[in-house]
């Protein structure tokens, strides 16, 4: 679980760049650091409201960092990029592995995990989904804008599975209310076909819900149906 400290409300007016949003915080207009750098453009809206927490670093260009956004079907969504790795690492940490090792390179990429358990080799990839797509059926879409990376570390990801490894591609839906992930087609075919293809390789699809709230963020468990694309 993610507890953050120091968290203030406030109301977003607009995105400035990739990196910096400008909202209102107990009537006063403040440029905040926006810990995401996807297009979030149906959570980034006008009114939206939000949750920021104070930076620790008193130095820096901007006192703030947009963590969460409400939005009325889905409560709140978890913004933080960094959040998924950490509920990964803490996720990993419980499992019994005899290592567990961040930032691992394999070929000519970096995965988020490697693990190792009684002599065999695992890897995990982990992507963060805030992108929902139909709330009826509990579906997301990833990614929400196009990602060559995500591509890359899908095709090494079933390069690795050939080779051996036991691999996983994970997302950490930041959502409430969300139960599966499905590729963004419409965003980026590519990635969908390097999805299939991973697959089929024998790397596994692995969804992990959570619980969000204004403030924290947590794993409830694995959702989903991680079988559909080798079927």
């Amino acid at each position: 679980m993610i507890q953050y400290e120091n968290t203030v409300p406030g109301i977003f007016v607009r995105r400035v760049n990739r990196f910096v949003a400008e909202v209102v915080i107990d009537g006063n207009t403040e440029r905040v650091h926006v810990k995401n750098t996807g297009r979030l453009q149906e959570l980034l809206v006008p009114k939206a409201r939000i949750t920021l927490q104070k930076a620790s670093d008193s130095n820096r260009k901007t006192a703030y960092d947009l963590i969460s956004v409400y939005k009325p079907k889905l409560k709140w969504v978890n913004i933080d990029s960094l959040a998924p790795n950490e509920l990964m690492r803490q996720q990993l940490m419980g499992m019994n592995y005899d290592v567990v090792k961040p930032e691992y390179t394999y070929r000519d990429s970096r995965f988020d995990f490697y693990m190792e358990r009684h002599g065999e080799k695992y890897l995990t990839e982990v992507k963060g989904c805030t992108l929902a797509a139909d709330l009826k059926r509990g579906i997301g879409l990833f990614p929400d804008a196009p990602t060559q990376r995500g591509v890359k570390h899908l095709e090494e990801l079933a390069a690795a599975a050939k080779e051996g490894y036991h691999c996983q591609i994970a997302f950490v839906i930041q959502m409430n209310g969300i139960h599966m992930v499905f590729p963004n087609n419409e965003t980026q075919p590519e990635f969908g076909q390097a999805l299939v293809h991973a697959a089929k390789a024998g790397v596994q699809v692995a969804y992990y819900g959570c619980h969000v709230e204004a403030d924290s963020i947590k794993i409830t468990g694995t959702v989903g149906d991680t079988g559909r694309y080798t079927r």
